[in-house]
């Protein structure tokens, strides 16, 4: 089967392959990909960014339907359209697997980067990280839940954004615009979004296409003081670092009200970060740092796509092949794309 993948360490170093179809083991079931999304996380694999254990087939947001199941597979059943939680090779036997966090344990290793991926045709996958797809939801609509669930388990279950609360949403690209559409649907009264003049092109108009209508281009407009002006000078209750700018986190202190919070979701790729310290401690801010996905919030996440509550379709701007990835990668770095999907 034809398969994306990293050959070597090093920049570059992605091909097309022919590999052999998988076969699943004990608790495991195979999954025929009907689509990929393209995550930040293959673009820093790409680029030698982020750790991998070549040679490695690519891809972590997949959907499919289940055509094979293995020894000891309990629930099950061919035919059945899933997505899947990407926590495969947590130990389950360290202090975060036995509280229930396998997102973060340090021995996990996913697909797309510690184990083969979906940008092929078939994936094996154990058969307890599965997620049934509700009938009616799309495959493509599928394949946006894991990401968008990063989003559920960040603002909703950590950060615990409230009915009523002022957001603020720093970075309009796709997770940025997710988190904006799941603080809306948990009640935010008004999710304001900041963005560069880099994001006018694409990301600042699908924020409006969106029904966003607080959008602010810091190249054109003072965040700090529009927020004021927002909040009557109390500034938000709420806001969700998604850019990863070591120039843009030091000023969310100055968008947050005294004693809010500040969700931090956008990495800086190893970047230090410059912080007026004292400014944070005499706010009295909650900071909340995230990594992964709860397994809570795969259902929820779910819900809310399959409800119409938070569309995250509507962010796919590429549906192309594997054989067109080079394509969609270098359209996604130079801003031409928000969401990309592969299809085997």
């Amino acid at each position: 089967m034809k398969a994306l993948v990293k050959t070597q360490k090093g920049k570059g170093f992605i091909e097309i392959r022919d590999v052999p179809e998988p076969r699943p083991g004990p608790g495991e079931v195979k999954i025929e990909v009907a689509a990929c999304g393209v995550c930040g996380t293959d673009l820093h694999v790409w680029h030698d960014q982020f750790p991998y254990w070549p040679p490695v087939i690519l891809g972590h947001e997949f959907a499919g339907t289940i055509v094979e199941l293995g020894a000891d597979c309990k629930r099950a059943r061919v035919g059945q359209r899933v997505v899947g939680e990407p926590h495969t090779r947590a130990c389950g036997q360290c202090y975060l697997c036995r509280t229930g966090n396998i997102q973060i344990c340090a021995e996990k290793r996913s697909p797309g980067w510690g184990i083969d991926g979906a940008m092929t045709r078939y994936i094996c996958h154990p058969e307890k990280l599965l997620h049934d797809i509700p009938d009616g939801m799309s495959f493509d609509q599928a394949a946006m839940v894991e990401p968008t669930a990063n989003t559920v388990t960040d603002v909703i279950e950590r950060a615990k954004i409230t009915a009523g609360d002022f957001a603020v949403v720093i970075g309009p690209g796709p997770i940025g615009l997710l988190a904006a559409m799941v603080a809306r649907a948990a009640g935010a009264r008004e999710v304001a979004i900041i963005g560069t003049p880099g994001d006018v092109d694409l990301r600042l108009p699908k924020a409006k296409e969106l029904g966003f209508t607080q959008i602010i281009n810091i190249g054109q407009t003072n965040a700090g003081e529009a927020i004021k002006d927002l909040t009557r000078g109390v500034g938000a209750d709420l806001v969700i670092e998604c850019s990863g700018s070591p120039r843009a986190i030091p000023g969310t202190v100055d968008l947050v009200r005294k004693m809010g919070k500040i969700c931090v979701i956008g990495l800086t790729g190893n970047r230090n970060v410059e912080i007026p310290w004292d400014k944070f401690c005499f706010k009295v801010v909650d900071i909340i740092f995230n990594l992964s996905t709860s397994y809570t919030s795969w259902d929820r996440t779910i819900s809310l796509i399959h409800k119409g509550l938070v569309p995250a379709e509507k962010l796919i701007t590429h549906r192309e092949s594997i054989d067109n990835w080079q394509k969609v990668f270098d359209d996604l770095e130079k801003l031409k794309g928000l969401k990309a999907l592969l299809h085997p």
